[in-house]
């Protein structure tokens, strides 16, 4: 295939590109120095420690606004719909609020809290003690009983991990606890705990949040990502790290999650080399020991003394001649044992003859990335002579086009070698469905990979020494070859959705689209204070007193940041507030 390109469209899509930090994180996480900018408008967010609360807060007040509710409902309602707001109001539109609320275990009814009667006494039915009415605590749903034994139940909740839905003690109550009396009371006998009731409550918006996850890096960098889009993608988080968001492994595509799980323990376990075994060696009919023949003679001894016959495997004596071994006839071959001594041999070939190629470009990856200082003293060296060449982007331009297309090139390999073998697909295809699907594959490969390799030659000159005429000429070669490999890599990724992936019935192998700029880089969420008059949307609120808070009736306020996709209703009001304190001291700030 040929590809002819004006100077005109090739100088427009130099203006397009940007430095891009790819690298094979399998073998080495190695980084180029050359960094540029997050995208404007990224889809992909970071949370950090300091923002966490933050990010959880955006989901929570937008809950709470649409429904009416106080903090401790609408987190429950989340918790439940693992912090999916879509699906939470697909929910509501289809089923309705009392549905949505008995779903979730959100109970929200009138009661007569307990300020009225703190002198009387309370009969609770879990311990069947009489206690004071101050004693006693009312939940959300109307039951009452006694603090010692919520407390006792809280405890065993939050040490069985069940901290995030802590569910009412009477029988068949559904309903979820009051996150505040559940603090207040723990806190009052093991404040440690009460902590730690916090810290799951705060996690949970990563732990049970299908769009955010933690950041897989070790250490671990404290960060954890959130995207937008399709959860079949590959993030950078800011520590640097790139990984794919779906299996949280490394950036593999274009192989799919569960090939590349399978490639990876493919060359991390045994199992190639007891293929190699079974191919080339026999066990010993007495030690049961592999031997390996290194001669003619198909009379085999073992080192511990038993001698064999190579051709069948039967134990037999040392007197031989060279047509038959005294005492021993083998009469016929196996033929099940045969073939499976050849389809080792072959599976074997076959894994050695993909693992080869895609070790290959991944050495010269390495190999490559140190061109990235070579190239910046050429670069350095050329500027300072007095040229008329001022504009050197191509290079790095160029550099990062060669290691995003090694990068596919290196991952296609794997892909091939369950795309066209007999693990995964053998029932989808038939076998001249697959070679023609393997011959249309390879195709596209060998045309990307002979471009790639034109690219890395001509990156490695020494331009710095030439004449300005043959930079130029250089030039316009890097330009062309990294538009070139940007348009193939393309090519490949549709031939594998499309015409491999996509014409599949039964498997579901989703693989990260490839991207020309390389993985996003995800930008940081900023935390932010947003202003709002409470009492539009929680009057029971403010008249909730300090001493109602244990029964359930009170509630703390709130504080969130608008993200690129939710749509503010008020003005950002106030200033930039400090996450590390207490939210206590936040809500009366």
């Amino acid at each position: 295939m040929s590809l002819l390109l004006s100077m005109e469209d090739c100088a427009s899509d130099e203006e397009n590109y940007c430095s891009d930090r790819d690298s094979l994180d399998g073998i080495e996480n190695e980084e180029p120095e050359f960094q540029c900018a997050p995208p404007k408008g990224s889809t992909t967010k970071v949370i950090t420690k300091e923002s966490l609360l933050a990010a959880q807060r955006e989901d929570l007040r937008n809950v709470m606004e649409m429904l009416s509710l106080r903090e401790h409902h609408a987190r429950t309602l989340l918790i439940h719909y693992r912090w999916d707001v879509e699906r939470l109001v697909a929910v509501l539109v289809e089923k309705g609020k009392a549905c949505l609320f008995a779903e979730a275990g959100v109970t929200v009814v009138e009661h007569q809290d307990l300020d009225s009667s703190l002198h009387s006494i309370v009969m609770c039915d879990i311990c069947m003690e009489g206690v004071p009415g101050g004693e006693a605590t009312r939940v959300d749903c109307g039951h009452c009983f006694c603090n010692n034994c919520w407390t006792e139940h809280f405890m065993v909740k939050i040490n069985e991990g069940q901290s995030r839905r802590i569910r009412c003690m009477a029988h068949k109550c559904n309903s979820i606890c009051d996150e505040a009396v559940v603090r207040n009371l723990v806190s009052k006998r093991h404040p440690d705990m009460a902590e730690k009731f916090d810290r799951f409550l705060l996690e949970s918006y990563i732990e049970d949040n299908k769009r955010v996850k933690w950041c897989p890096s070790a250490p671990h960098c404290g960060n954890a990502i959130r995207i937008e889009d399709d959860e079949f993608c590959e993030v950078e988080c800011s520590c640097g790290l790139q990984f794919c968001f779906s299996c949280l492994s490394e950036a593999h595509s274009p192989c799919s999650c569960v090939m590349w799980q399978l490639w990876v323990k493919k060359c991390r376990d045994e199992s190639e080399t007891v293929n190699w075994i079974t191919a080339h060696t026999q066990p010993c009919p007495k030690c049961h020991k592999p031997v390996e023949k290194n001669g003619g003679c198909n009379l085999v001894s073992c080192i511990c003394g038993q001698a064999f016959c190579w051709l069948c495997g039967g134990a037999t004596g040392r007197d031989h001649t060279w047509s038959s071994i005294t005492g021993h006839s083998c009469g016929r071959f196996k033929v099940e044992g045969e073939k499976k001594s050849e389809r080792a041999k072959r599976d074997h070939y076959r894994y050695i003859h993909y693992y080869n190629r895609y070790r290959a470009h991944t050495d010269s990856f390495k190999q490559e990335s140190k061109l990235k200082e070579t190239i910046q003293e050429r670069v350095s060296i050329t500027e300072e002579r007095d040229s008329r060449l001022r504009d050197f982007s191509w290079v790095n331009n160029g550099l990062y086009r060669l290691f995003r297309s090694r990068r596919v090139l290196s991952y296609s390999y794997p892909f091939a070698f369950y795309m066209f073998g007999d693990e995964l697909f053998k029932d989808e295809m038939t076998k001249e469905e697959s070679e023609i699907k393997q011959h249309l594959f390879e195709d596209q490969q060998q045309q990307l990979e002979a471009n790639v390799e034109k690219l890395s030659k001509i990156l490695e000159e020494p331009f710095d020494q030439y004449s300005e005429d043959k930079v130029m000429e250089i030039r316009m070669q890097v330009i062309n070859l990294s538009v070139i490999t940007d348009t193939l890599c393309h090519k490949l990724y549709e031939c594998i959705e499309n015409d491999l992936l996509g014409s599949l019935q039964f498997g579901n192998h989703n693989i990260a689209p490839y991207k020309s700029k390389g993985i996003e880089r995800a930008s940081e969420l900023t935390a932010c204070w947003k202003s709002n008059n409470r009492d539009n949307y929680l009057p029971s609120d403010r008249e909730a007193s300090e001493s109602d808070r244990p029964s359930g009736s009170g509630c703390s306020d709130e504080s969130g940041c608008s993200s690129r996709k939710r749509a503010r209703k008020d003005g950002v009001g106030g200033g930039l507030f400090d996450l590390n304190m207490p939210a206590e001291v936040i809500d009366r700030n």
